[in-house]
């Protein structure tokens, strides 16, 4: 029996290299796709192309939110950068302008270091290699705690439904021994009322098995019942085997509401026609269940 996995879920992961630090926060929701919105300093968006690529070793479907913080404490993170031909510029406009409107120059190296461009503060170049080594490894223990939580929430989304599903045959067994003492009550109602009408007059039998085998044909849900229990068990057999299971899950619950409509229509029992509200009731839960299988 494979596991199976909600599309709801949530993985943290943290991991410290030296003076470098990253963290990865993975939480999840129900989605018909695998959309992976991905928020993280803009010095790691070169890793984006390869973060999604591992994200699909752990998740095939939902809508996963991945948030990645960085830390580098390490003092060679930025270059101070002196510019001098920069400088020589501005000290050779300054003596210029000294000289035309007879002015002192009277510069300092103080004042002159803040003038813009002479100093800038330049990263140091990103050692791809290493920092992907660490991204990775802290990606892949998220990942591991998302699907962990994934599956312990698939695992009870298994027992629910399958405590649904047997709950559903119950009623269907109930519906099958029900309809056959519909169509004997209604033989007896009808042969009273005929002997009624008739009073010593002798019954035409023929007559009345015409119209109870009519009313027969037109409330019997043999066969409806039939493919009802026949999807509740491969529903049944499909959650106990386990694996991506979802879609072909959505599949059987819209032939199983199928079914139940048709019997609901056909009922003229009260009894019946309230199991067959339930039956609905639990169908309907059962298919808001199954959009939160992968």
């Amino acid at each position: 029996m494979q596991n199976i996995r909600s599309m709801t879920g949530f993985g943290r992961c943290e991991v410290t290299d030296g003076q470098r630090k990253v963290t990865v926060e993975i939480k999840s929701v129900n989605h018909r796709y695998l959309e992976a919105s991905i928020k993280m300093p803009k010095k790691l968006n070169f890793f984006d192309a390869a973060i999604r690529n591992l994200l699909k070793e752990y998740m095939k479907r939902g809508k996963a939110d991945i948030f990645i913080t960085y830390e580098d404490n390490s003092e060679n993170s930025v270059n101070v950068c002196y510019h001098p031909e920069v400088a020589r510029e501005y000290l050779n406009y300054l003596k210029q302008m000294s000289e035309e409107f007879g002015l002192d120059n009277d510069i300092r190296v103080s004042t002159l270091s803040r003038y813009p461009e002479i100093f800038t503060l330049d990263d140091v170049e990103i050692d791809e290699e290493s920092i992907w080594k660490i991204l990775e490894k802290t990606i892949r223990g998220a990942c591991e705690s998302f699907v962990e939580s994934r599956i312990k929430e698939g695992e009870n989304l298994r027992e629910d439904l399958i405590a649904k599903l047997d709950g559903m045959l119950d009623v269907v067994a109930f519906i099958e021994e029900r309809s056959p003492q519909i169509i004997e009550q209604y033989r007896e109602n009808i042969t009273n009322r005929v002997k009624e009408m008739l009073e010593d007059s002798k019954i035409d039998e023929s007559r009345i098995l015409t119209e109870v085998t009519i009313y027969a044909d037109k409330v019997c849900v043999d066969e409806e019942l039939v493919r009802l229990r026949s999807h509740i068990d491969t529903v049944k057999n499909i959650l106990i085997g386990g694996g991506e299971i979802g879609k072909k899950l959505d599949f059987y619950v819209q032939e199983m509401n199928r079914e139940s409509n048709t019997i609901l229509s056909k009922c003229k029992d009260l009894e019946i026609a309230s199991r067959g509200i339930e039956l609905k009731t639990v169908i309907e839960k059962i298919r808001e269940q199954i959009q939160n299988i992968e």
